[in-house]
């Protein structure tokens, strides 16, 4: 059984760095990258809040053409002036929180883990919403990060 905690997240501003092809390691560049971005424009500290967001579902869409956009969380007035990275918003609402050990293998086990878990514990699942991992620098410091599933 995997511990769920039901949070109601807000709206965030993001600046973000998309990557387009097979999920998978090129992912794990890309949020080095829009890391030393973020460092270099005095974006990245210990209160930092990384998003990774799988944009399409590989069982439906080719590899190749899969999107995985790499986020931090930016005051509503910051201004990105950049051709590589954009600018954009999530949007908040309620969502289903697991929490997980910060490995690949724990990463890509919890996908397959959690949409039955969320069926056995009765929540539905708000395909409107994409589905986040979220990387907040003291949890990632502490090997943990989260994977946020929308919900009704």
């Amino acid at each position: 059984m995997m511990d769920i905690m039901i949070e109601k997240m807000p709206a965030y501003r993001i600046a973000y760095i998309r990557q387009i092809g097979p999920y998978g390691i090129q992912n794990v560049q890309t949020m080095e990258e829009l890391k030393e971005w973020a460092k270099l424009n005095h974006l990245f500290n210990d209160e930092s809040i990384i998003f990774g967001i799988a944009q399409d579902n590989p069982e439906t869409t080719r590899p190749e053409d899969c999107r995985y956009d790499i986020c931090i969380v930016v005051s509503n007035d910051y201004s990105v002036i950049d051709d590589y990275v954009r600018e954009g918003n999530i949007v908040g609402g309620k969502y289903a929180v697991f929490k997980i050990h910060h490995t690949a293998e724990a990463v890509q086990q919890a996908w397959i883990d959690i949409f039955p878990e969320l069926l056995r514990q009765r929540y539905q699942l708000d395909e409107s919403r994409p589905i986040i991992e979220r990387y907040m620098v003291q949890m990632v410091n502490n090997h943990y990060c989260e994977i946020c599933l929308p919900i009704y």
